[in-house]
């Protein structure tokens, strides 16, 4: 294992939020990469547990120790990067779990209240919808200036983090590849009726219908909405169980993002999946959305926040990302999961992330044909 991992490791089971990690430790993906991360973080910062010299992307002056995170991410997948963020500065976090449309609802609700440090969101319409609002704080330019410029807010409020794209899986078996459609516009037709599943509380599917309303405009968008909600979709909860009908043979069309394709790949082997993934390049449907973070506006210049930012852009938690989540990394110099289309070919020319921000009138639209 290594000294300078079994350093952390000891040095981990001192801090009372390690309990997660530790009910994680019986996933054999999760351990052995976590192990090489700490490892990875050890030689950054000299093979100590601490952060390192001045000069250290993770080196602050003040700070209490304490931060408050909601969490628009899964805990499973969130929590061991957390805890190697608290191994390697001592910082603790509480966090607070929920879906991005959930927890940004809450934090407009708590207003300057609210406990909350750091909102991490699972798409940008969460943030932007934030922004709109002057709930988040500016960022520095050594956070804002890392990630390139599509892919963070143009108001540096918020951050990119890792970027998903926009899919359609089909079924492989009842499906040829030809015929499987290259737009989202084309579901409507009769012959997709009752075919077609996807989850509409879902924020990456709320944004997607957001990026609908952008490019082609509200009369389209709305008429792409009511079309679809008239042809009978299967409405699930999640992207995960959209994609597990499809792979068992009971959904011949999802609208999912591309990393849960590669996550369940990785377990059940991509040879035995019969769900196949089509890139929706250049289409409203095929959107790359981000994973991103912004401070809130009670916590500007909060060097904790600060230091938990920097540290979800870094490298070792960019390559997290791309060997636990199979999203793409957004720091330059990371290379994407394998067998991934390079993020410059999914480009809509469009569409800006910023202009995810008018989430709510998404929502009223959905609701208003019975999809919320």
């Amino acid at each position: 294992m290594g000294r300078a991992f079994a350093y952390v490791l000891n040095h981990h089971r001192y801090i009372a939020e390690s309990s997660r990690l530790l009910r994680l430790s019986n996933r054999s993906r999760t351990v052995p990469l976590l192990a090489a991360l700490a490892v990875s973080a050890l030689a950054l910062t000299g093979c100590t547990a601490n952060t390192g010299g001045a000069n250290s992307p993770l080196s602050a002056a003040a700070s209490d120790g304490v931060l408050t995170l909601y969490a628009g991410r899964d805990e499973a997948m969130i929590a061991p990067l957390l805890d190697l963020f608290t191994q390697e500065t001592g910082i603790k976090i509480a966090v607070r779990y929920g879906t991005s449309a959930e927890l940004s609802a809450l934090l407009l609700e708590e207003g300057a209240q609210t406990p909350a440090d750091v909102f991490l969101s699972q798409d940008a319409g969460a943030l932007g919808a934030l922004s709109n609002v002057d709930f988040l704080s500016e960022l520095p330019a050594d956070i804002t200036e890392a990630i390139p410029e599509d892919f963070t807010s143009s108001d540096d409020d918020w951050v990119g983090i890792t970027g998903r794209a926009r899919v359609i899986a089909y079924d492989s078996q009842n499906i040829s590849a030809a015929d499987v459609p290259s737009s989202v516009t084309e579901l409507t037709a009769a012959e997709w009726s009752g075919r077609v599943g996807f989850p509409p509380g879902n924020a990456s599917f709320q944004s997607f219908v957001t990026a609908l309303r952008e490019i082609e405009g509200e009369v389209a968008a709305e008429e792409w909405v009511s079309a679809m909600a008239a042809n009978s979709p299967i409405l699930t909860e999640k992207n995960g169980a959209t994609l597990d009908l499809v792979n068992n043979g009971q959904l011949d069309l999802a609208l999912i993002n591309h990393y849960y394709w590669y996550e369940s790949a990785a377990e059940l082997g991509a040879e035995n999946m019969r769900a196949q993934l089509k890139f929706l390049p250049g289409d409203a449907g095929g959107i790359v959305n981000v994973t991103g973070a912004g401070i809130l506006s009670g916590s500007a210049n909060n060097e904790d926040a600060l230091r938990l930012l920097r540290f979800l852009i870094s490298p070792t938690a960019q390559q997290y990302f791309v060997d636990e989540t199979f999203e793409y990394p957004l720091l330059p110099g990371i290379a994407a999961p394998a067998g991934l289309p390079s993020l410059a070919s999914l480009a809509n020319s469009e569409f800006e992330l910023d202009d995810l921000e008018s989430l709510s009138m998404t929502q009223r639209l959905l609701a208003s044909y019975g999809l919320l």
